[in-house]
């Protein structure tokens, strides 16, 4: 995964924009992945690891009745609390995880049932990212194993969403260092 983590690094640094995150289920292993890389802390704000289902209320401002209606592990949960860090640290991208690593199920959703969210800056550039995306994953494994595919799976969702505002020069350098597609 240090691969991937390095290149949302550099992409972001490049960028001059920074990130924040928010937790449930991976409990700061989203964090510790990104402050692994050496000079993240050009880049990255913080983290709120929000396990108990109120902090996302409190911490995070997901919507209450929301939470009421729905439980923690929700796409709308995750999609504010993408936005809501975001916000919260003052950063320009936000990413967050929710759901349910196991061993038992939780608001009605079976074990592996995850959700990781981006929330970005809005831009009105044709064929740009921006704004939010949710990606609802079904993952199989041990806790241990949903908990890292959980990881490995919002990193990749941000690195697409960055990926997609690439323009020009820089665009083309990143296709060919990545075999030319």
């Amino acid at each position: 995964m240090s691969a991937q983590v390095t290149e949302l690094v550099r992409l972001l640094t490049v960028r001059g924009e920074t990130l924040a995150v928010a937790e449930s289920l991976t409990g700061g292993l989203v964090a510790a992945e990104i402050t692994s890389v050496p000079g993240a802390s050009k880049v990255f704000r913080g983290s709120v690891t929000a396990y108990a289902t109120e902090l996302k209320h409190e911490l995070l401002g997901v919507d209450a009745a929301l939470l009421a209606r729905q439980g923690a592990v929700d796409p709308q949960v995750a999609s504010q609390m993408a936005a809501g860090v975001r916000k919260a640290l003052g950063a320009d991208w936000g990413i967050a995880t929710t759901g349910v690593a196991g061993p038992e199920p939780q608001d009605g959703r079976p074990v592996g049932t995850v959700f990781v969210a981006v929330d970005g800056p809005f831009t009105d550039r044709a064929g740009c990212a921006g704004g939010g995306k949710v990606e609802t994953l079904r993952l199989n494994g041990s806790r241990a194993e949903i908990r890292m595919e959980s990881v490995r799976s919002v990193l990749a969702l941000l690195l697409e969403q960055l990926a997609g505002e690439h323009t020009g020069n820089q665009r083309a350098q990143d296709t060919e260092r990545n075999g030319g597609f």
